[in-house]
């Protein structure tokens, strides 16, 4: 077979990449080093599009244990000799194509990132991205995502402790789907994803190779088309079962002390795993593809080394100890066999019976070594034009406080996600402290380590749409204020930032200016990015997706005990609002949905502002000085309250002297802002501590036993406003 320019864009290389291809080789690369290329050059495993911004994130310091991006996840300390290993990935494309198996697969593969370094997951979570939730296609996306995310973690018997749903229309032809892992580990007991040693075996374990998956990693780095769905054998199909067991004999294969290095067989299978691992070492290997565990008859060499079928690994083991190795595989009843050894050359050769098939140097493949890096143009998007027209003036502010805030409550973005949730096994593990305490973010008991951990996934991608640089900073202090209402101290980041084709500049440039932000706002939170994902080619027909950079982040609680819920817990007590109320209705869910402005900037934000009130807060929970913490978020003050009192069945009454719109005071989205509840006695102390810290402190009212009055107004009970908000899902997909 001729190899051309042609073959090379045929399999989404340029041309100017295949002649770089020939330069590295000194030759013309046959078919199945093309495909190596390929998919190691694709967007999703080179990132050659991103590395450049990406590398202005701050990336170490801290409790960093590893440096960002040079293992599988990232391993931060949580103290007490133990460690906490976590990351999010997207899943975006497969879900688009076969949502249950996208989503599920998704799943799978951020759970090998998490044990191939050695840790045990003890909880999940997701963000998820839907088009408008009226329409059938959406229903069928969302119920086949979370059927899949239930499915698999489930099964797999990690629980999924929380999350978030958003439905915006951008989202209709390309839904995003990210899953986080978090793991806990003895910290020196991490496993590298680094092959040395020469001579030493390289050992592939569990299920065998199919056709599931071949060419995942170049479908994720493209377009999503009305013919896109001829692609589905990308998309893999995932065996949770099989992954438990891989799980539990990984984890056992370890404590022998036998292994090398280990790396999960994730984006581009085979190829992947070999070359980053090789590359990482400075070595090569020599590998036998006709050793590879098949479940199709007479695969090919460029299929076996492409597919990314499920629940695999791949290990690097001290010569010699290969029996001992093996043996725990075949305990748990799982496929390992010997399919090569590490050379010193630094070359890739791979054979099948006996004929040399491909020849590459490692190197020459990896993000970091030959991989190609890129700086693109970028340009102000042209609907900034119409962000930038926007006059808050120009909205008349004449609402009935009551019935906006019955149609908001019931908003798919900012109604309860009952529905989501009970799906998901969240009690399986029995650490889950957030069933019964509900807080802002997931409390997870890390047990016997004497912590709890406190996770959060965020983005309101709409902010980011309207700012992206402002977006990306609220991306990041939102996470990190849900962990503080918690009690919890932010230590780390990691990321999914899905965007759309990095060739187009406007969404370039919202690309730069969101990692920019959240740079920024990262160093100001001491909490750096530990590792990711960048998920570009997010595209519907009309144009891209909102630019949607998710935030996981993770946070300590040194003692469980001191974990803070956002529920009101006893009539009487005093509701106040910590932070500065803002005369700003600026990309709120009411100003979008309910006057449907679909341009305006990103709502107010302050860094040093949010950083001091977040400062003071955490004090207040650390001091035993307030009873509840609950942000204010989508919705705003009015959903805040209301969400305070769904979790404890308590009503509130509020006064407020309203000195700005009344819009804007109710449901504007301005950040920087906290709910709490507070006993009588101890207003006094608490305000004292507001003005010693130079944050705003308003008394708001009181918290009744269920009925729920504003400016003396009685809106009803508690109860009956929780089933609006409970029930709205539900209805509309019926």
């Amino acid at each position: 077979m001729e190899i051309t320019v042609k073959t090379a864009q045929q399999l989404r290389l340029t041309a100017e990449e295949f002649e770089l291809i020939i330069q590295k080789l000194g030759r013309t690369p046959n078919f199945t080093e093309l495909c190596t290329f390929s998919a190691m050059w694709s967007e999703h495993c080179s990132y050659k599009n991103s590395i450049k911004w990406l590398k202005t994130l701050p990336r170490d310091g801290g409790r960093m244990l590893v440096a960002a991006g040079e293992e599988n996840a990232g391993l931060m300390d949580m103290g007490n000799g133990f460690g906490v290993v976590f990351k999010i990935e997207s899943h975006n494309h497969p879900s688009a194509i076969e949502p249950f198996q996208g989503a599920a697969t998704g799943v799978g593969g951020i759970q090998r990132d998490i044990f191939t370094m050695g840790a045990r997951p003890i909880a999940s979570m997701n963000s998820l991205r839907f088009g408008n939730l009226k329409d059938k296609k959406t229903q069928h996306l969302l119920a086949g995502v979370v059927k899949g995310i239930g499915h698999y973690g489930n099964c797999f018997g990690v629980p999924t402790v929380g999350g978030e749903v958003y439905f915006e229309d951008c989202y209709h032809t390309n839904p995003l789907v990210n899953a986080m892992s978090v793991g806990i580990m003895q910290a020196n007991k991490m496993v590298s994803a680094t092959a040395k040693g020469t001579g030493n075996p390289v050992i592939y374990v569990g299920s065998a190779t199919g056709k599931d998956g071949i060419g995942g990693a170049s479908f994720a780095s493209a377009d999503i088309t009305q013919d896109s769905v001829q692609e589905l054998p990308a998309v893999q199909v995932g065996d949770p079962f099989q992954e438990k067991k891989l799980l539990e004999a990984c984890l056992e294969v370890l404590e022998t002390g036998a292994v090398v290095g280990m790396q999960d067989m994730g984006a581009a299978g085979i190829i992947c795993s070999t070359a980053e691992m090789s590359a990482k070492g400075e070595v090569g290997m020599h590998i036998d593809l006709e050793k590879v565990p098949t479940r199709q008859q007479n695969m090919k060499a460029w299929e076996l080394l492409l597919s990314e079928s499920q629940e695999r690994m791949l290990m690097v083991v001290e010569k010699g100890r290969e029996v001992e190795v093996l043996a725990v595989f075949e305990k748990w009843d799982l496929s390992a066999s010997t399919i090569g050894h590490v050379t010193d050359d630094g070359l890739l050769k791979f054979y099948m019976n006996g004929e040399l098939e491909a020849t590459i140097p490692a190197y020459e493949l990896v993000l970091g070594g030959g991989a190609p890096q890129y700086t693109r143009e970028y340009k102000e998007p042209a609907y900034f034009e119409k962000i930038n027209a926007y006059n808050i003036d120009d909205i008349a502010d004449t609402i009935d406080v009551k019935a906006t805030a019955e149609s908001l409550v019931k908003l798919p973005n900012i109604a309860s996600k009952r529905w989501v949730y009970t799906q998901y096994d969240s009690m399986v593990g029995a650490a889950n402290m957030s069933t019964n305490h509900p807080c802002d973010a997931s409390i997870v008991l890390a047990k016997g380590t004497g912590k709890a951990l406190a996770i959060s996934v965020d983005c309101n991608s709409k902010y980011v749409y309207a700012n992206p640089y402002i977006g990306g900073m609220i991306a990041v202090a939102e996470s990190a204020r849900n962990i503080v209402c918690s009690g919890g101290e932010p230590i780390g980041v990691t990321n999914c930032l899905n965007f759309g084709n990095p060739y187009d500049p406007e969404v370039y440039f919202q690309f730069v200016h969101a990692v920019t932000g959240m740079g920024d706002a990262c160093k100001k939170f001491s909490t750096p990015v530990t590792g990711g994902n960048v998920s570009f080619y997010n595209q519907n027909p009309d144009g891209p997706v909102y630019p949607t950079p998710t935030i996981g982040m993770v946070g300590i609680l040194d003692d469980p005990n001191k974990s803070m819920s956002l529920q009101f817990k006893k009539s009487g007590d005093i509701i106040v609002l910590i932070g500065q109320q803002h005369n700003d209705i600026s990309s709120s869910e009411y100003l979008h949905k309910i006057k449907g402005v679909a341009y305006s900037p990103a709502p107010y934000f302050n860094l040093d502002e949010e950083f001091n009130m977040q400062q003071l807060v955490r004090a207040l929970i650390a001091d035993n000085k307030i009873k509840s913490a609950h942000d204010c978020s989508e919705g705003g003050l009015m959903i805040t309250l209301l969400e305070s009192g769904f979790a404890g069945g308590k009503g509130f009454q509020v006064d407020p002297i309203v000195d700005i719109r009344n819009d804007a005071y109710w449901f504007g989205e301005a950040q920087g802002r906290v709910v709490v509840s507070v006993d009588a006695g101890a207003l006094n102390e608490l305000q004292q501590s507001c003005v010693d810290a130079g944050i705003a402190a308003t008394v708001l009212g009181t918290v009744t036993e269920e009925n729920i009055l504003v400016n003396g107004v009685e809106w009803g009970n508690i109860y009956d406003w929780k089933l609006k908000y409970d029930t709205a899902i539900e209805k509309m997909i019926q």
